[in-house]
């Protein structure tokens, strides 16, 4: 699949135990030349669990897109396809 030049929306939800598998994921749909807006459910942006805190998930999504996280309602009701 061509990727380049294409707008992608990357959400995660409350299944923390695949967030570490989809980070290289998110590398790779931005190698691969998209822009990717990264999306957080309110669990997924707040919660610190076994799997990681999630201050650290953040931190290296936003390196990685150059994005800071939609992860509330009123910052992701202007979203347009």
């Amino acid at each position: 699949m061509k990727l380049e030049g294409k707008k992608v929306g990357f959400a995660m939800t409350g299944s923390f135990c695949t967030f570490k598998s989809t980070i290289p994921k998110i590398k790779e749909i931005v190698k691969e030349g998209a822009e990717v807006v990264p999306i957080m459910s309110f669990n997924a942006y707040n919660l610190d669990t076994k799997f990681g805190k999630a201050k650290d998930f953040i931190d290296e999504i936003e390196d990685i897109t150059g994005k800071k996280i939609i992860h509330s309602i009123p910052d992701a009701e202007p979203i347009r396809t």
